[in-house]
C-alpha cells in the first residue's frame, strides 16, 4: 500500500511538473480561491493509482462534495491534496506539494508529501518512523528506507529557536504570537515557506516551531502531520493541545502548533 502512495505521488509530480513548466491555466473556485490546470492532473493521476490498487475510500481537496453521512462511516480513508499551495504554483517560487494521507480513527497513520521542484520527498508512518529523500528524475529508489534520511536530521540553526511560517497566508494573530515568543527566545530567527513543506520542516529538525493562526483544511495538514508525529514532534490544537482530527463534519481545522 506504501509503495502505491509513493508512485501515486511521485507520477502526480513528475505531471504537474510539465505543466508547471508551461502554461498554468489558472481559474477561480466558487470561493475565489485558484485552481490550475495542475489541481486537476494530480488529482486525477493520484485517485487512479488508489482505487486500482486498494478498497479504501478517497476525500480529495478537488472532490470534497462527499457529504458527512457517507464519511462517518469510514473507519479509514485516503485524505489527499493533490498540489497544496497552489499560490506558490502559480507563483513559480517552487514552494507547492502533492500530499497523501492515510487517515485512521480520525487520525493520520501514514503520509507522504512530495515537492515536485525541489524533488523532496517526505514520508511518515505511524510506529516506524519517518523519512526525507532527494530523488532525481522523479524515480523512487527501490531500497528507499535506506538511502533516505531518517528524521529528525540535526538541527541546521544550534543556538537559535526556529519558527517557520507561511508565505503567503500571514495572519495578525500569527504576528502577534511570534511577536511574544521574541520576548522568549533572544535568539529567534525565522523561515518563510509555502504549503505543507512548514510542517515537514518542523519534522525534519530544521525548525523548531510552525503556528499556524490562520484557516487550514483537512486535506493541508493531514500528510504533513502523519510525518511530523511519525518524526516525534506534536501537531496540536491552539488553545487546548490536542491533537488536530480528521473526518469531521466540518473539515475546516482549528488553529494549531506544530513544535519539536
Amino acid at each position: 500500500m506504501l509503495t502505491t502512495v509513493l508512485h501515486a505521488a511521485t507520477k502526480a509530480g513528475r505531471e504537474i511538473s510539465k505543466i508547471y513548466r508551461s502554461e498554468i491555466g489558472v481559474e477561480y473556485k466558487a470561493d475565489l480561491s485558484p485552481i490550475t490546470k495542475a489541481d486537476r492532473k494530480g488529482h486525477a493521476i493520484i485517485v487512479d493509482y488508489l482505487k486500482r490498487n486498494t478498497d479504501i475510500p478517497i476525500l480529495s481537496e478537488e472532490g470534497a462534495n462527499i457529504p458527512y453521512e457517507t464519511r462517518a462511516d469510514w473507519s479509514e480513508y485516503w485524505l489527499i491534496d493533490p498540489l497544496d499551495g497552489t499560490k506558490e504554483f502559480i507563483n513559480r517560487n517552487g514552494e507547492f506539494t502533492v500530499n497523501i494521507a492515510l487517515i485512521r480513527g480520525g487520525l493520520p497513520v501514514l503520509g507522504v508529501v512530495y515537492a515536485p521542484v525541489k524533488q523532496w520527498l517526505y514520508i511518515g508512518i505511524e510506529g516506524e518512523g519517518a523519512w526525507r529523500l532527494e530523488l532525481e528524475n522523479h524515480q523512487l529508489p527501490a531500497d528507499w528506507n535506506s538511502v533516505g534520511n531518517k528524521l529528525p536530521l540535526q538541527h541546521s540553526n544550534k543556538g537559535k529557536y526556529t519558527i517557520v511560517g507561511s508565505r503567503s497566508h500571514a495572519s495578525k494573530e500569527t504576528d502577534e504570537y511570534i511577536t511574544k515568543l521574541e520576548a522568549l527566545h533572544t535568539n529567534l530567527d525565522f523561515i518563510s515557506m509555502g504549503s505543507s513543506l512548514k510542517i515537514c520542516l518542523v519534522a525534519e529538525g530544521k525548525a523548531d516551531l510552525y503556528p499556524r493562526l490562520a484557516p487550514t483544511m483537512e486535506w493541508d495538514t493531514a500528510a504533513g502531520d502523519a510525518i511530523a508525529r511519525a518524526a516525534g514532534c506534536k501537531v496540536i490544537q491552539y488553545g487546548t493541545g490536542e491533537p488536530l482530527r480528521y473526518n469531521k463534519e466540518n473539515l475546516l481545522n482549528p488553529w494549531f502548533i506544530v513544535q519539536r
